[in-house]
């Protein structure tokens, strides 16, 4: 039998419409490579392949350019990764049919609003990312993205003071509304990655051969 999706680990990345989930792509997956893993990588668009793109030149040195894939859903983003994840199923399977030995693929939905979530047979793992621009009140609206991905990412924790936002405030409510973790980021600095990384090695990844122990 050949190796489909079921054989390699899949981590879906969703959020609003820059929450920056492309910037969390781009500083988690040298961090996986450093630490053993052999990453794939899809990035859901509506009608362009504008953040495939900007991840085939992020990674252009790093990944393999068959491991990088667009795939454009035609429709609302979380019709690609929830009604019918058909499209990026076959995109994980290409993947596996390429490198047998995948250890994960990190699906980047299109942006899309707080209801959005991951069929679980297209995600194995869920990470959710809202920015602080977007008001300091979206963990209490309780979206289904918000309260039920595996990680909460609240990214650009730099720009509360420009946008008047409670950081503090926003993770006390996460803590609220949440049973799982949440890790605050600011991606331009690179800061906080390495505890997502680490959750996913922990949550997704854990027996898979890498550089570090899981814990």
């Amino acid at each position: 039998m050949s190796p489909d999706h079921r054989d390699v680990a899949t981590i879906g990345i969703g959020g609003p419409v820059g929450s920056g989930k492309t910037a969390l792509v781009q500083e988690l997956v040298p961090i996986l490579d450093q630490r053993g893993y052999d990453v794939g990588v899809i990035a859901n668009d509506i009608m362009t392949q504008e953040d495939a793109d900007r991840l085939q030149e992020s990674f252009s040195d790093l990944l393999p350019e068959e491991l990088i894939s667009g795939v454009e859903t035609g429709a609302c983003p979380h019709t690609g990764i929830r009604e019918d994840p058909s499209m990026n199923i076959a995109a994980v399977n290409d993947f596996v049919d390429h490198a047998p030995d995948l250890d994960a693929v990190i699906i980047e939905s299109g942006g899309d609003n707080l209801a959005a979530t991951f069929d679980p047979e297209l995600a194995d793992y869920f990470i959710f990312v809202i920015s602080v621009a977007e008001g300091d009140d979206i963990p209490r609206k309780r979206g289904p993205g918000v309260v039920e991905g595996d990680l909460l990412v609240i990214n650009k924790v730099d720009l509360a003071e420009y946008v008047d936002a409670d950081v503090d405030q926003m993770l006390a409510d996460a803590e609220t509304v949440r049973d799982g973790p949440t890790v605050l980021t600011n991606c331009r600095a690179s800061d906080g990655i390495t505890a997502v990384a680490d959750h996913i090695e922990e949550s997704a990844l854990f027996g898979l051969t890498g550089t570090q122990e899981t814990i």
